[in-house]
């Protein structure tokens, strides 16, 4: 659970599911994230070995994240977890908000 700490990362992970994104494509495929939070957040899954940052070093500049294989390996155990709430969102989306 520490590595997976706060509601962005397992938003984040399922954006980079299909490959690797640039960090615009990631921030279009997790509405609703700030540029700094995500930055913080990339940083936090790169020291915690989920995803990897891949510096291109050109101009402009190119940088691209995509899943390490520990990434892979987590995103693949909440995968039933996915399922479950695709399953039950008319319930789900129903419950009270406070």
């Amino acid at each position: 659970m520490d590595v997976m700490g706060g509601k962005w990362k397992v938003l984040i992970l399922w954006g980079l599911y299909d490959g690797p994104r640039r960090f615009g494509e990631l921030r279009r495929e997790v509405p609703g994230i700030s540029e700094r939070i995500l930055t913080l957040q990339l940083r936090e899954m790169d020291k915690a070995g989920l995803v990897s940052r891949e510096d291109f070093h050109q101009i402009p500049p190119r940088v691209e994240y995509s899943l390490t294989d520990f990434g892979s390996s987590l995103l693949a155990a909440l995968m039933p977890l996915g399922d479950w709430g695709e399953e039950h969102m008319a319930r789900i989306e129903a419950i009270p908000r406070d």
